[in-house]
């Protein structure tokens, strides 16, 4: 992110604890961990999260992350994803859920995950929990630090 610069507005991460936790989930669920999950469907799910959460620095990150592995009319449409027929059904399913584990109401998950079980077994499911809830964490701490970006003057 070459021309672009984040500044904290809130306070410093490192200050925290947390901090190591949540790096600790990254490794093993974000964007460079190595997953049993496709690829292209965990980072689409994490770019979901940004656009829900929102997060300038989730969608800055993840966009340019998604675009080296992902087609560009899939990371462009990820937002429409309900109106289109660039995902495939377990694709959809799986958005669904990941939409209904950061934005839904209890009552959504549970028709969520019976319609991702109809394409991927348990072990699939929990490893997308995970990457969804990881980038939750991810997403929110950097709001909350006020992690924000601004160009930078050459």
């Amino acid at each position: 992110m070459s021309d672009i610069e984040f500044i904290n507005t809130r306070f410093d991460p490192e200050s925290t604890s947390f901090l190591a936790a949540a790096k600790v989930m990254a490794a093993e669920f974000g964007y460079t961990a190595t997953l049993g999950v496709d690829a292209q469907l965990a980072q689409l799910l994490r770019l979901r999260v940004a656009q829900l959460v929102p997060c300038s620095y989730c969608l800055i990150l993840h966009t340019r992350a998604a675009r080296e592995i992902i087609s560009d009319p899939r990371v462009d449409g990820l937002l429409s994803w309900r109106e289109s027929e660039l995902y495939s059904a377990p694709e959809r399913a799986a958005l669904a859920y990941c939409e209904a584990l950061t934005a839904g109401s209890a009552t959504d998950l549970p028709p969520a995950h019976d319609a991702l079980a109809e394409h991927l077994g348990p072990e699939s499911i929990a490893e997308i929990a995970a990457v969804v809830l990881n980038m939750n964490v991810w997403t929110r701490l950097k709001l909350a630090q006020g992690e924000t970006p601004r160009h930078v003057q050459n």
